[in-house]
């Protein structure tokens, strides 16, 4: 059904101009190899995923002419009361069920506020549906200073609006690299990232636990803060490791990967100790991390921190002493023991360091003293998967991204998506 938009058009534009007055002003052979592991949260069993509506057509004539590409839909934020988009040029404003349809040609600024009872405002236009905002093309979208080309969707609900972004795959990418790896490293470490990550998300997408949206944009998935900011680098990574991903026994497999794993990684159960044994997250050794200021760390940890912590485990009273329970073969603790004055209890070592902040549980040396506790040790992160300070040492060396991955991702396949 084609709706007019001359008189909607008009109206719209007047209310998105006077709120931008009052706003304020990131065909390939297969291989076999090794694989590594990685930075990501531990990822509970997959869920039947709920079924996801069909995003309603594009309003940008010119999106016609584009290649199709998977859509990943990433949560920007959560029960937010107001929120301001920039728009860098023409935007399209429409419902679902394209009930409402405007265009606004010129840029600026859209104002959105929650009016409770699961409905939102945008500018003058109320809607108890999700308003999506699509970017013409070579229009970006602007929001808490991350820059987006992908759909906003703004979704109502009870007294607050979730801010949801429908990404091509590859474009989401964009958007995670930089902030997973530096941009400034070399090509081949990149592209090893660009891969890890496409099979992260991709794998992802096979355990949706939400209908609204697939993936955080936070370390809860990946580091993602919208890929209208592109870098040179990172988009060569991408664009030459198109469609890329690692496989085992012919499935994707989560491709944890962490900033630095101390001389070498460990095998996946030593973090999540529910997961399945897997040959390219079983830890491999590591020569090349040596160069990164995050190899060896010391760092104090005060009592109240500690102690807050223990309070989530029901351990009380003040604190007496932390010793590593167990360790893997590489020295990293995957259990330790806090006593206290009231008594003691044995603790992942993962939840600890994500509660406390330590480095990582490669731990060489724990002393508590009279306010604060004492830690030594190696590598930053879990120690799982790609260690990245690795892949940059092995990409200085002149490995290529393929023997970057195959080091890390023991036994893993290089395989193409169709």
């Amino acid at each position: 059904m084609k709706t007019s938009l001359r008189a909607p058009l008009v109206f719209l534009c007047t209310a998105v101009l006077c709120a931008s007055c009052a706003a304020p002003s990131q065909k390939r052979a297969r291989q076999n190899f090794s694989a590594a592991k990685g930075e990501s949260p531990v990822v509970s069993a997959p869920q039947t995923p709920e079924e996801k509506l069909p995003d309603p057509p594009s309003q940008d004539p010119a999106a016609k002419t584009i290649p199709a590409d998977k859509t990943v839909r990433v949560l920007l934020a959560e029960n937010k009361k107001s929120a301001e988009i920039k728009h860098s040029g023409r935007v399209y404003i429409y419902t679902p069920d394209l009930s409402k349809k405007y265009k606004v040609s010129a840029a600026g600024t859209l104002a959105v506020k929650a009016l409770g009872g699961g409905k939102i405002q945008l500018g003058t236009l109320q809607s108890a549906q999700p308003i999506i905002l699509e970017p013409a093309q070579n229009t970006l979208l602007t929001w808490d200073k991350n820059v987006y080309s992908g759909k906003i969707f703004i979704i109502p609900a009870a007294s607050s609006f979730h801010l949801v972004e429908h990404a091509p795959l590859e474009t989401y990418l964009y958007g995670v690299l930089p902030y997973e790896m530096s941009y400034t490293w070399p090509l081949e470490a990149l592209k090893a990232q660009a891969v890890a990550a496409r099979t992260y998300t991709l794998k992802s997408l096979e355990s949706v636990k939400n209908q609204n949206f697939d993936l955080y944009s936070d370390v809860r998935s990946q580091m993602y803060k919208g890929g209208g900011k592109q870098y040179d680098s990172v988009k060569k990574a991408v664009d030459e490791t198109r469609g890329q991903v690692l496989t085992y026994n012919g499935k994707l497999f989560f491709t944890y990967y962490h900033a630095n794993c101390g001389g070498g990684t460990d095998d996946v159960r030593s973090w999540n100790f529910s997961a399945d044994p897997l040959k390219p997250l079983s830890g491999a050794s590591c020569k090349y991390d040596s160069h990164s200021k995050s190899h060896s760390w010391q760092m104090n940890v005060s009592h109240d921190k500690v102690l807050a912590y223990a309070k989530t485990v029901g351990l009380t009273g003040t604190l007496k002493s932390i010793k590593i329970a167990r360790k893997t073969e590489t020295g990293r603790a995957t259990n330790l023991t806090i006593r206290t004055s009231k008594g003691s209890k044995t603790v992942a070592c993962g939840k600890f360091r994500l509660a406390t902040g330590i480095r990582s549980c490669k731990i060489n040396k724990i002393s508590v003293r009279s306010k604060d506790v004492y830690f030594e040790g190696k590598g930053y992160g879990h120690g799982v998967g790609m260690c990245q300070d690795g892949a940059n040492g092995m990409a200085q060396s002149g490995k290529d991204y393929r023997k970057i991955l195959k080091h890390y991702y023991p036994d893993a396949t290089l395989a193409e998506i169709k």
